[in-house]
Order: C-alpha cells, then structure tokens, then sequence
C-alpha cells in the first residue's frame, strides 16, 4: 500500500480512494446487516472479524516483513473510518490490533515481532492493550500492576480494567511495574501477555451504553509467569512505549470517530429528502439546511485534521525522529476534535429525525451512543487538552 511519500498531506491518492470504495462495499455487504443485532445483542461482531480476516483488512498495519499488508497510517484510518460508518463496534477490531501490537512494532525484538505480528497478520489472533487499572486511568502512571523478575521470568500480578475485546483478544500488551521508585521515568516495563498463560483471566463484560459488540472486560494476573524475552523492549521503557503508541494510535479514534459521524450524516441527508412536512420534504426547509451544513462543515474539519495527523504519524514511523512533525500535539488535537465533532453530528441527526431518531427502529440512536465512548477511550478529551497544551506548536 502506499507511503507517506505517496500522498499530499490533504489529499489521499487514487490508491486510497480505492480503499476506500472497497472497504465501504464490504463493510455495507457484510457487516451493516448484523450492526444492529450486535448492539441489541451485545454479542461480538464474529461476522465483521470474518469479513475482515478473508479481505486482509483485520490489522492492516502490520508490516509486509510479517506478512501483514503494511498499510500506511492513513489507509489504516481509512479502513476504521469505512467499518465505524456502519458499525462502530466492528472497527474496533482493526482499531485495537494496531493498539495492542502496535509497542511491539515499535519497541520489540524481532524475535518478538516475528513471534506475534506474523499470527495478527494472517488472522489467527487478535491483540489488546492494558494500560488502564482500576485507581489509573488518565493517570495512566499510577498503575499498580507488578512484575518481578525471577531467573529467566517475570511473574505478573495486577488488574487491569477497561481493556477492549478482552477475552476475545489472544494476545495482549501489559504494563507493569518493575521499579517502583522509578515510576513513570524507568519504573514501568511492557510485556506480552498471552490469553492461555496460566493464571490470566477475565472479569464479567461490562454493560456499556455504546460499542456493546465490542467486549470490555477487566484482565486478571494472578502470579503469572512468562518468559524473560516477552518483555517489549528493554526494562524501565515501558512508559515511554506506551505513550509513543498512543501518539499514533489516537488518530485511529479520531478516524472512527469520523465513520460513525459520517454514516449519521448519511442517513439523517437521506432522510429529510423524503421526510415531507407541511407540503415539502423537511429538507427544502432553511433550519435543516443549516444543521446539515454546519454537520458537514465540521466533520470536513475533522476529516482534514484526522489526515493531516495520519501523514505525521506516518513520517514519524518512516524513521523520522519527530521533531517538526509535533505528532503528540496533532495526534491528541485529531482526537479531541473528530469525537467532539462526532457527538455533535450524531445527537443533530437524532435530532433531525425527530421522534424516529429516538427510537432503536432507526441506527442514529446506536449511532449517538457509540459517538459518545470516541471522547472518553484513549484519554478523555480533557486529557487531550492539557496534551496539547504541553505541546504547541
């Protein structure tokens, strides 16, 4: 797939429209017509993970050494955009395989890499991340979970909470403490933690108000022992890795955030073409007009913040050491606003589908509750904030 040579910072290539297009005839053909019994379900999307795996389009990220597709950061955000427009909860498989492998790309051995990007690749597993804990959440440094070093082994202990697919994921990114009086500056180590080791296990799904085909669960290490050389990178560097990863991985949020946006746009403009009030449909009206004007305008804003930050991030990964491309501060800003945008267009096209759009006959209510989790996951957008505040430009 292309580079980041391949593509204008605002303008996706030929080569990324195409993507595009077939990403969205899949995602119409074979994951719309179960979104709607996956959120009344609560069940996960098993026919989306199908769809995915057969097109090659579950972790197009990986690179093609592992036998991955090697997708740019931009066609990456294009396929989660395309799922998110009709099934939020189905783009967050490709969305959480890059956040869970993504710090071993980024930090592993090769050994490593081999060992778990090749079975991600081919669709044989699946990865998650676990940072958050149940008293560290935006204070991700305040993590409890430990590792202790014991011959050629670590033995984990920790819980750890809010961890996508959970459960359904094999393999799963930790982070754990193996200096305390370090803390976050070379106290905190990453590790692959593998589903079948002994002594992992998970709490009940949680019973969300949005993404419900997407399992949230907490994860258990109860004295779980691994070897030495799953530890992702060297010790004391886990920190670090994990916010290197959330650098780019939060404008894969922001790229879900801008599917569910534009698929509640979509619906709500084919609406009112039909919708026929006083004589005319609603849409000939000045007031609807405006909602969706001012809808599209800021989804267009975000779509082009969303892909100015996806080039960066892209750069960066090419081997740049990131100075200039202030990936931190566009990253958190493509978040920030892409979900903040999200909420708003989703709750307007609730709204301009009046009593219907309150009813779960019609998608935008699940639409408007999926929206919502895009401002919260991956640091709330008040964490974006003083993100970016640190890092202006």
């Amino acid at each position: 797939m292309a580079g980041a040579a391949d593509f204008d910072l605002y303008r996706p290539s030929e080569e990324h429209d195409m993507l595009r297009d077939s990403v969205r005839s899949l995602a119409e053909a074979k994951i719309a017509p179960f979104a709607t019994a996956v959120d009344e379900e609560a069940r996960f999307p098993q026919e989306a993970l199908d769809a995915l795996v057969a097109n090659d389009l579950h972790a197009v990220h990986v690179p093609e050494s592992y036998g991955g597709a090697g997708a740019d950061a931009l066609a990456t955000c294009i396929v989660i955009e395309e799922v998110a427009r009709v099934c939020c909860s189905s783009s967050l498989i490709p969305a959480v395989n890059k956040l869970g492998s993504l710090p071993v790309i980024l930090s592993g051995s090769e050994d490593l890499k081999a060992k778990y990007l090749g079975p991600l690749a081919k669709g044989d597993a699946m990865f998650s991340y676990c940072l958050s804990e149940p008293d560290a959440g935006s204070d991700a440094g305040g993590m409890k979970t430990r590792a202790v070093r014991d011959g050629d082994a670590y033995v984990l202990n920790g819980v750890k909470r809010w961890i996508t697919n959970a459960g359904v994921s094999d393999y799963y990114t930790v982070m754990a403490v193996t200096d305390p009086e370090k803390k976050t500056r070379g106290g905190v180590s990453a590790f692959v933690v593998e589903k079948g080791d002994e002594g992992v296990s998970f709490g009940a799904p949680e019973k969300k108000l949005g993404i419900k085909g997407s399992p949230t669960r907490e994860v258990y290490l109860d004295n779980v022992r691994i070897p030495a050389d799953r530890m992702i990178g060297a010790e004391g560097t886990g920190f670090a890795t994990a916010m290197a990863t959330l650098d780019h991985t939060r404008i894969t949020i922001a790229a879900q955030a801008l599917g569910v946006a534009q698929g509640a746009l979509d619906y709500a403009k084919g609406y009112v073409r039909e919708r026929k009030q006083f004589g005319k449909p609603i849409g000939d009206f000045q007031g609807v007009q405006f909602m969706l004007a001012d809808m599209a305008m800021k989804l267009e804003a975000a779509r082009q913040l969303t892909y100015a930050a996806a080039a960066r991030s892209e750069r960066v990964a090419l081997g740049a050491d990131g100075k200039g491309e202030d990936l931190t501060f566009y990253g958190a800003a493509a978040k920030c606003y892409a979900s903040d945008a999200a909420m708003e267009i989703t709750t307007d096209a609730v709204q301009l589908l009046g009593g219907y759009g309150y009813t779960r006959d019609y998608p935008l209510e699940r639409m408007m509750r999926d929206a919502k989790i895009t401002q919260i996951y991956e640091g709330t957008n008040q964490v974006q904030r003083i993100v970016m505040a640190r890092n202006l430009p």
